[in-house]
């Protein structure tokens, strides 16, 4: 049994208020400092975080990639503007003559991906015309040579070859476009040209 440092009541060790005047007990301060020093272990205070930091930059903390947040497109955004984003990717042009790139941060993203996909396969078929036009070979039917040309085989392959990391860019800026994320696609992803 214990007494109220107030008015003197005797009281239960356990009980939080005096029964005879209301002032808080020992018990009551007792737990009210236990919850004050769990929740300050739970935070680290901000010179300590501060100082971790400046002693350790490289393992500062970064803030999660998720629908959301600031580095992602905003979720309801995302989740009305799907079509659009993968129609940029497929016909880049069509978010342009629509003008959903500028109502949606989501679209103009993919339109900005989109638009680097379709100069990449510009500049290949260019390639492309321009290796094919250079070497040819003459065609022969029966063995007997004609004056019609055609692209040597071993052309036609690189040429296919060299056409798979288009389709694979695109299929992988429709995954992300699908999924609500605003991941650069590799090497053309950095580029800039709607603004």
């Amino acid at each position: 049994m214990a007494f109220c440092g107030h008015c003197g009541t005797q009281i239960e060790n356990t009980v939080k208020f005096c029964p005879g005047c209301g002032q808080a007990t020992a018990a009551a301060a007792a737990q009210q400092a236990q919850t004050q020093q769990t929740q300050t272990q739970a935070q680290p205070p901000p010179q300590a975080y501060a100082q971790a930091q400046q002693q350790y930059p490289h393992q500062a903390y970064a803030q999660p990639i998720v629908p959301g947040a600031p580095q992602q497109a905003d979720i309801r955004d995302a989740q009305d503007n799907k079509t659009m984003s993968v129609l940029a990717y497929l016909i880049f042009f069509i978010p342009l003559i629509a003008g959903a790139h500028k109502t949606s941060a989501f679209v103009k993203y993919h339109t900005n991906q989109g638009t680097a996909l379709f100069l990449l396969s510009l500049a290949y078929s260019v390639l492309s015309g321009i290796l094919r036009s250079l070497i040819k070979t003459p065609v022969t039917v029966l063995g007997i040579v004609t004056t019609v040309y055609t692209t040597p085989g071993w052309l036609s392959t690189l040429l296919f070859l060299l056409s798979i990391p288009i389709c694979i860019l695109c299929v992988m800026g429709i995954i992300n476009a699908v999924n609500g994320r605003m991941r650069p696609l590799p090497y053309i992803g950095h580029f800039t040209f709607i603004k």
